[in-house]
């Protein structure tokens, strides 16, 4: 008879995590809107050259009174180098890769993403202060891995 409790204990244990768990899904899906992407945005990584954005990486003016950064990551570079911002503006990185899958990852700060083949990856960022900060690949991505590096420099607007 005390076999047959202990396993009614553990099986109705077990029961309550897996509802805790479904129900803490339900309940962010619910109150906070927090679910999976349902977007995504993808590019021909063959075909890089030939694409108005990604052809030609580079920090143009946003929309919304920050910067757009264009990056491309390969073997073993990532394009622009160096990459020049603004201090206290939104700065929106753009992502993709042409070969493999490559970290971007600006050392230091909480901007970190992958560029992936086919899919561009996209994250806004406001640096508050003016300095230079490393970029450096956190995906293996062969053997020259740990030379793929670049510089971020921010800099104070001249007002």
């Amino acid at each position: 008879m005390n076999v047959e409790l202990y396993e009614r204990v553990w099986m109705w244990a077990a029961s309550l995590l897996i509802a805790a768990f479904l129900g803490t899904i339900l309940a962010m899906t619910a109150f906070h809107a927090i679910t999976p992407p349902s977007h995504f945005e993808t590019v021909d990584p063959s075909n890089l050259a030939a694409n108005p954005e990604f052809g030609s990486p580079g920090v143009r003016p946003g929309p919304d009174g920050g910067v757009v950064v264009t990056v491309v990551a390969e073997m073993f570079d990532f394009s622009p180098n160096p990459i020049e911002v603004p201090a206290g503006r939104p700065v929106t990185f753009r992502l993709t890769s042409a070969d493999v899958i490559h970290g971007f990852e600006v050392v230091g700060t909480n901007a970190n993403a992958m560029a992936i083949p086919g899919y561009v990856s996209q994250f806004t960022v406001t640096f508050p202060n003016s300095g230079e900060y490393l970029i450096a690949c956190n995906e293996y991505c062969g053997l020259l891995h740990h030379n793929m590096v670049a510089k971020l420099i921010v800099k104070k607007e001249a007002r």
